[in-house]
This record gives C-alpha cells, sequence and structure tokens, in this order.
C-alpha cells in the first residue's frame, strides 16, 4: 500500500505539518492556506511557492513521478514546535494552523481536524495572515486571497493628489504665462494640432530662460520621483500618501517593471497627456469611466488595471518581498 503524502508548510518561517493532500486541498479551497505560502513534500527538491506548484489555483493535483528519499535537510531550516512533530496526518492530526498564523490556540483535549482550525468569517477566500486580517477592518473591505482591494476613494484621492503636485510643479510656467496674451482659441481646434503646436513653442520662446529652467526641473524632479517610488514600491507620491499600492492580478506582489512602468505609467501618461492637449474635459471623461468601471467590478479593476492586469490594493510590506524563485 503507497504511503500517504505528508506535506509541510511555511509561513514567516514557521514550519506546519504533515498534512495530506485532501487537507492540503481543502485548506486552499477555504483560503486558510495562501498561494503565497511555501509548501514542501516529498519530491520537492526545495521549499516552493503554493501558487507555483497549483499553477495559481486553489487545487493541488502533484504529478506520479519517481520520488527520491526525503532530505530531512531541507523539512529543519524553518521553526517547529516540538509539541505538533510527533502527529500523524493519517489519523486526521497535524500541526495546528492556529500555532502557525498566530491564533489562539484549541484546546490540546480536543482532537485536531479540519474544521476545528478553521477561521469563522463570510469571506471564504480570505487568507489568515496576519497582515491581511488587520486589513479587513470594516465590512465595506473587499479581499482577493491575501490582498484587501484598495477603495475607490483612496484611488481617487490618490489621482487628485498626484495632479496636485504636478500643478504645484508647473507653477512658475502657470504664473509666467498668465502675464501674457494667450490665445486659448489656438488649443481647442483639434483638426489643427500642428498649428496649436506651433503656437505652444512661440510661447515658450516669449517666457524667461529662467521660468522655462525652473520648471522643467521641477517637472523633470518630480516625474522621476515618481519612477523610483513607482519602480520600488508599486506606489506613486499619491499611492504611498493613501497607503495603497499596485501589485500583480495573479502574484498580488509587485508586477513586472514591464507591467509597472511600460504599460501603467508610461503609456498611461502618453495617453492621458494626448488626451488632455485635445480638451481638458475629454482626460477627465475618460479618467471617471476608469474608476467607473473599477466600482462595478468586484476586484475594483478599471480599464487602467485589464490593460496591465494589475490590482490596487492596501499596502502591505509582504507585497514587497520578491518571489522565491523555482530552481
Amino acid at each position: 500500500m503507497q504511503a500517504i503524502m505528508q506535506i509541510f508548510l511555511a509561513r514567516n518561517n514557521v514550519q506546519a505539518g504533515p498534512y495530506n493532500l485532501e487537507q492540503l486541498n481543502i485548506m486552499l479551497a477555504s483560503g486558510e492556506v495562501s498561494l503565497d505560502d511555501l509548501m514542501w513534500h516529498e519530491g520537492l527538491d526545495q521549499w516552493q511557492r503554493v501558487g507555483n506548484l497549483t499553477n495559481n489555483q486553489t487545487l493541488y493535483q502533484p504529478t506520479i513521478a519517481n520520488r527520491p528519499e526525503v532530505n530531512d535537510s531541507i523539512i529543519n531550516n524553518v521553526t517547529v514546535f516540538p509539541e505538533d512533530t510527533a502527529t500523524n496526518a493519517k489519523d486526521g492530526k497535524s500541526v495546528s494552523l492556529d500555532r502557525l498564523y498566530g491564533k489562539p490556540e484549541n484546546p490540546k483535549n480536543v482532537k485536531a481536524d479540519m474544521t476545528n482550525n478553521r477561521h469563522q468569517t463570510p469571506h471564504n477566500n480570505v487568507s489568515l495572515s496576519k497582515s491581511s486580517i488587520k486589513k479587513a477592518t470594516t465590512d465595506k473591505d473587499k479581499i482577493v486571497g491575501n490582498v484587501v482591494l484598495a477603495p475607490i476613494m483612496s484611488r481617487v484621492l490618490a489621482t487628485a493628489i498626484n495632479g496636485l503636485l504636478y500643478l504645484l510643479a508647473i507653477v512658475p510656467l502657470v504664473l509666467a504665462l498668465t502675464k501674457m496674451d494667450v490665445d486659448y482659441t489656438k488649443f481647442q481646434n483639434i483638426q489643427d494640432m500642428d498649428a496649436a503646436y506651433q503656437y505652444s513653442m512661440t510661447l515658450m520662446e516669449s517666457l524667461p530662460s529662467s521660468t522655462l529652467m525652473m520648471s522643467q526641473v521641477m517637472v523633470f524632479g518630480l516625474f522621476a520621483l515618481q519612477l523610483v517610488f513607482i519602480t520600488l514600491r508599486g506606489q506613486s507620491l499619491g499611492k504611498l500618501l493613501t497607503g495603497i499600492r499596485v501589485v500583480d492580478q495573479t502574484t498580488h506582489r509587485l508586477p513586472s517593471f514591464t507591467k509597472l512602468i511600460g504599460v501603467r505609467t508610461l503609456l498611461l501618461f502618453i495617453i492621458y497627456n494626448l488626451l488632455f492637449s485635445f480638451t481638458s474635459f475629454l482626460g477627465f471623461v475618460i479618467i471617471a469611466i476608469h474608476y467607473y468601471m473599477a466600482s462595478k467590478s468586484p476586484e475594483n479593476i478599471g480599464w487602467h488595471d485589464k490593460l496591465a492586469k494589475t490590482l490596487v490594493v492596501k499596502a502591505d510590506s509582504s507585497q514587497l518581498v520578491k518571489e522565491p524563485k523555482i530552481k
């Protein structure tokens, strides 16, 4: 008779297990085990992210293959609670997830089974990580996996802050233009954008060089600062101040550089500059459509997010941790 697979789980350098395959899949379905947790069982040469082994699904179906002998050094590099290691997955007993996730322990005399270990919550897909539980402070919070979605108003506020910072950066330029006799009708003819461009160049040449220099330094300085924070933290200055962050829809961690900078930042910057150059009204309409779509989506996904395959969530330090690489 083939031995039951013994599966070990780990989070924040704390190990739990062994569990059998059925127990693991029950915990995955209920959300007790997150796709970002680590997992090891006989046949794996190292700890791996659960989602990498399940293809980011909440069902684990291991392939049948010749399995090498257990390497004890692999399962002994995280904290193990001595009183839990003597249990056996065959009779339904295993390390309590309560111990792993920092919740109050069940009484020792109570038989440890899957129902005792579950966290009673209306959200079946909520991970029991400390950071996610702390974030879910109100009934209005939307939780996806191990992240709490950013409220729409927080996202709107972040956009408004970024817009305000841009306006502050061009204050010297605006003040200089107010002293000039500007013909704004030149910018309203969408059919003749070349004439509008030529007129804007004439205005720029009429401004003092010191004013242009100051405006350029402030604008490019702000843009560079934004890029640094977006690249390293997934947050523009507006998102940083409102406590929200952009993460990948699948991994719930920082998106790739291409998604974060290429698609979500530079491409959107170009799109909105073109829209606002035609007419400011059109730019605001597109922004409003984005947030309207997000408000109607179960995961607060607007057209920005669909384009880049990202989510905007409440910021948590765990989202900055890089995924373990599979060797």
